[in-house]
Order: C-alpha cells, then sequence, then structure tokens
C-alpha cells in the first residue's frame, strides 16, 4: 500500500505528479484544492475540521493514495498515514513559466477565460513564495519535509 503525499509552490507541477502517480502506482487522487476553500466570492479557506473530515472520508475509501497540494496545515493532519513525500522544490521562475503554460483546469475554473482572470494573482502569489510566512510557504514546506521520519524525494526541476 502506498500513500503518498505531493506538495511545493503552485505551479511546481504537483498535480502533474500526483495524476502519474494515480495511474502508473493506481492510486486514488486527491487534489486538496478541492476540499481547502470554500465557494465564496472573494474565496475564503474552509475550516481545519471540515478539511480532515473529507480527508479521512478519503483515505479510509481507499487503501493506496496520493494527497496533493500546498497546504502545510491539511497536509499534517495526514502525514502519519502517508508512507512516502515528494517536496517539488522548483525555483521560482520555473513554477512561473509552468502556471503560465498550464493547460485548462475544469475542476477548477468554469472556463479557460475564468482561469486566465485568475493568472495575474496566481503569478504573483507564485512569486512571494520564498518571502511568506505561512503554512503554503517555502519554510514551511522545508520544515514539513525535514520533520518527515519516513521516505521523502525532493524534486528541484520538472522531470
Amino acid at each position: 500500500m502506498k500513500k503518498i503525499l505531493v506538495f511545493g509552490n503552485s505551479g511546481s507541477g504537483k498535480t502533474t505528479l500526483a495524476k502519474r502517480l494515480s495511474h502508473e502506482e493506481g492510486l486514488a487522487h486527491l487534489d486538496l484544492d478541492q476540499l481547502a476553500w470554500l465557494d465564496t466570492d472573494p474565496p475564503e479557506r474552509a475550516a481545519i475540521a471540515a478539511c480532515l473530515e473529507k480527508i479521512r472520508d478519503f483515505t479510509s475509501a481507499h487503501d493506496s493514495w496520493v494527497i496533493e497540494g500546498c497546504y502545510t496545515d491539511l497536509l499534517e493532519l495526514v502525514s502519519a498515514d502517508a508512507t512516502e513525500i515528494f517536496y517539488l522544490n522548483l525555483p521560482v521562475d520555473q513554477c512561473i513559466e509552468n502556471a503560465r503554460n498550464r493547460p485548462w483546469e475544469p475542476h477548477k475554473y468554469e472556463s479557460r477565460e475564468a482561469q486566465d482572470r485568475n493568472l495575474d494573482m496566481l503569478l504573483s502569489w507564485i512569486a512571494r513564495y520564498e518571502h511568506r510566512d505561512d503554512e503554503f510557504s517555502g519554510s514551511a514546506h522545508l520544515a514539513f519535509y525535514n520533520n518527515f521520519p519516513g521516505k521523502k524525494t525532493m524534486l528541484t526541476e520538472n522531470q
């Protein structure tokens, strides 16, 4: 049974890697973006307790899984169950390039145009990765990586 966490900056390739692992290894896939935000305008973070319940529902329903996201606070909730982690620690410039080139994500946006309207905000967000001090930051991700006792891999370029 594989139970894998994939994390890193926005645009680092988390979804691409998680989808590949899901397909190649037959793992159920959970994108934390799907449960971390309320459907409000502007979007607001969902309560941690509500997220935990949804994560537990997912992990209870699947023997093997891959969970991906940039939310260290949510990853910590399931880290004791994980058998392996991947930290996508790409240079910020590469994350920005990836974000500019990403295909439409219909599970997140109702149209390509809606996704593109969010691009400037996303690029600004990505650029501040190394300077933020929150659960989405490079420092939080590095601490999570360093504290994980199991198998771990840090990727510093797209594969």
